[in-house]
């Protein structure tokens, strides 16, 4: 019996514990306005962390180049045991032997051990300069890649979450059609039996019926499908439950502002152009590097060496005798001849920094094409919008006035099906205009790098 409890007690204990669990995850719902969610997936998203790590290893590079030019320090410890010792045949004559015989002498100590420590320094070196120039331009070519994952990660949030605010609206819409088809449909099932009509008309309305309700399940799937990828995109968990508190007719009415398309664009402010631009010089170094690598280079170095002999180990013993050493330098080294190695080098770095050249004003005239038809893009999607909502206008009151004349017997199931389907292909392209003109704004916005409406 008590063993009995026991089992009792620990399995109401798991169930009480998971029950606190659900209870603190449904609890835990994320709020978000579209600023929200910008600003949250700019410091929890995957892909904004890694352009973060990116960064700070530019900038760790630069680091490394601006050491090379610094003194550097060496420290060097060395312990060698002999366990054979070599052996050295000398002519016997030297130690009192017969001349052409040859004597086996064992020259040295069994266990040596020697410290030293170097300092050097760069007096001169044509490449130096150059390379910590270039590190400087790879931090900026950085920067500049991080500003531009910034705008990339403001972007498709802007789009996904429309999208999720698209799919619900969605839902609901749909779900409110079957609500007025199932009433339809109630009301036809009475007619039917007074004999009032044919059953064809109930039949009809069932297959309406049959359509939407599989909109309904691929509505809900789409929506559920297109919140995950919110959440990944914002760096979150996929199942976390995050309510959007913006709606879409909001966002919609922001995007309405056609001020953009006048705004003046500087080509520079380009995100794309500065990363081209910064690939350009960085591409011209990289050529003026390989050109001074044919220059010598001069370091000075101070070195101090403190070594010990014995046949045992007694290196830690204060009789052990140390033998002290110094040496004072200047090292020169000037790659004279390469077997034409370097020029190859050098040829292929020119090459490189004219691809770049071409490839930047490619660059260019791309960004110009891209923006041209950004902010065509974006007129066109304000009067597809404002097409659509005149378009959804008439399909409400088409339906309406086939619902009174259904009801009136002046109408035939099949129209009023007709203008059912007609409505419910309208709202679709409402839905789609709206979130299409959010998109086309913020493609605009983010080719002029508009920073204060991105």
């Amino acid at each position: 019996m008590k063993l009995s409890s026991f089992y009792y007690t620990v399995a109401l204990l798991m169930f009480l514990n998971q029950f606190l669990v659900a209870q603190k995850k449904a609890g835990s719902a994320i709020n978000l306005t579209l600023e929200e969610a910008k600003v949250y997936a700019l410091t929890k998203s995957y892909k904004s962390i890694n352009a973060k790590l990116e960064l700070t290893q530019a900038i760790k590079r630069k680091w490394e180049a601006t050491a090379d030019g610094l003194p550097q320090v060496n420290i060097g410890v060395n312990y060698q045991n002999q366990i054979e010792q070599p052996v050295n045949l000398v002519p016997g004559e030297i130690v009192g032997g017969e001349s052409g015989t040859f004597v086996p002498l064992i020259f040295g100590t069994k266990q040596q051990a020697n410290a030293n420590i170097t300092v050097s320094q760069l007096i001169f070196d044509g490449s130096f300069l150059i390379s910590l120039k270039a590190a400087k331009s790879f931090v900026k070519y950085n920067k500049e890649l991080h500003k531009r994952t910034e705008q990339e990660i403001k972007r498709d949030v802007v789009n996904t979450y429309a999208a999720v605010l698209l799919a619900q609206e969605n839902v609901k819409i749909v779900e409110n059609n079957i609500k007025a088809l199932e009433k339809n449909l109630d009301e036809t099932k009475s007619l039917l039996q007074n004999g009032m009509i044919e059953e064809e008309n109930v039949e009809l309305l069932q297959v309406t019926l049959i359509e939407v309700n599989n909109q309904l399940s691929e509505a809900k799937r789409l929506e559920r499908t297109v919140k995950q990828i919110f959440n990944l995109l914002i760096g979150v968990d996929i199942d976390q439950d995050v309510l959007l508190m913006d709606s879409l007719s909001s966002l919609t009415v922001k995007s309405l502002d056609d001020r953009i398309s006048g705004m003046k664009f500087d080509l520079t402010q380009n995100s794309t152009y500065k990363l081209s631009d910064q690939f350009t010089k960085g591409s011209k170094l990289a050529y003026v590097l390989e050109k001074n690598r044919a220059l010598p280079s001069i370091q000075a170095f101070i070195s101090y060496n403190n070594a010990a002999f014995e046949n045992e180990f007694t290196f830690f013993d204060s009789s052990t005798q140390w033998f002290p050493s110094s040496i004072l330098g200047v090292q020169l080294n000037w790659p004279l001849f390469t077997s034409f190695g370097r020029g190859a080098k050098v040829k292929r770095s020119k090459l490189a920094y004219e691809q770049a050249k071409n490839n930047f004003e490619e660059t260019k005239q791309q960004i110009l094409l891209s923006y041209y038809n950004a902010r065509s893009d974006y007129q066109l999607s304000i009067e597809n919008f404002l097409a659509s909502k005149k378009k959804l206008e008439l399909s409400e009151t088409i339906e309406e006035k086939n619902q009174i004349k259904y009801a009136e017997g002046l109408a035939t199931s099949f129209e009023l099906r007709q203008a059912q389907l007609q409505l419910y292909t309208a709202q679709q392209q409402f839905l789609k205009s709206m979130s299409d003109l959010i998109s086309k704004k913020t493609e605009l916005e983010t080719i002029i790098n508009n920073k204060d409406k991105s």
